[in-house]
């Protein structure tokens, strides 16, 4: 689970102070989807960077977990964020940004070798997770291409098993669809849904298309900062 509480982001302009987010609360349950919507510059980036702890609010909480392993991520030191993030929480960027000389296995690799031991049963284990992440996005028959061979719904699909390798609680993701058609981004949020519902990972999604919305369990719009409507249960077409 995660849940801003509310949180509060502002910037300097000038002489003042310029208000991204404005009293957001918000939450992801556990095995959803909750898509945040709104027009070009309403704060949806910016609720996404305080909730993955890349951004720390200028009020309010972030909390993450479940029960006594709850913990307020705003209150965290930034060595204590980047460990947060290395162990649960995933993070999906609108660009795929994978490494141009590395295959699709080893992107994942190399992300779950981060933090991790060297021994031999450490190597078999990461090896292992790299291949299950490969199966679950559909590319296995890809796994040893480069990034300039995949197509850019593949390249997406390596990042979101990227965002999955160490098995986070959260999972946030930032314009998925925006550099793909409507059959590859249809494509990629029923995978996003999927893996989702099957890992139990509370997921946040960032989205201005609503032309998948059935694929979204919760719905947040937010306009000039604020929160504007929240709807809960899956997201009924139009």
């Amino acid at each position: 689970m995660i849940e801003l509480q509310n949180v509060t982001l502002t910037f300097p302009d000038g002489e003042n102070r310029v208000t991204a987010v404005d009293n957001v609360t918000l939450r992801g349950r556990n095995g959803t989807v909750t898509g945040i919507t709104g027009p070009s510059g309403s704060g949806k980036s910016s609720i996404l960077a305080v909730a993955a702890t890349l951004i720390r609010p200028d009020s309010g909480g972030v909390l993450i977990g479940n029960g006594s392993d709850t913990i307020d991520a705003a209150q965290l030191s930034k060595h204590e964020a980047t460990e947060l993030r290395r162990e649960r929480i995933g993070i999906v960027f609108q660009q795929s940004n994978l490494l141009p000389a590395l295959t699709a296995r080893e992107q994942l690799q190399v992300m779950a070798r981060l933090g991790g031991g060297t021994s031999r049963a450490t190597r078999a284990r990461i090896e292992a997770r790299a291949e299950d992440l490969l199966d679950a996005v559909g590319l296995t028959q890809h796994a040893d291409k480069r990034p300039h061979q995949l197509s850019g719904g593949q390249r997406q699909r390596v990042a979101i098993a990227r965002g999955l390798v160490h098995d986070p609680e959260v999972l946030l993701v930032d314009e998925p669809t925006s550099a793909l058609d409507q059959e590859r981004g249809a494509e990629i949020m029923h995978l996003i849904s999927r893996l989702a519902h099957e890992r139990d990972t509370a997921t946040l999604l960032v989205t201005h298309d609503l032309v998948h919305r059935e694929t979204l369990d919760d719905l947040v719009t937010v306009v000039d900062g604020r929160v504007t409507t929240a709807l809960t249960g899956r997201v009924p077409t139009r």
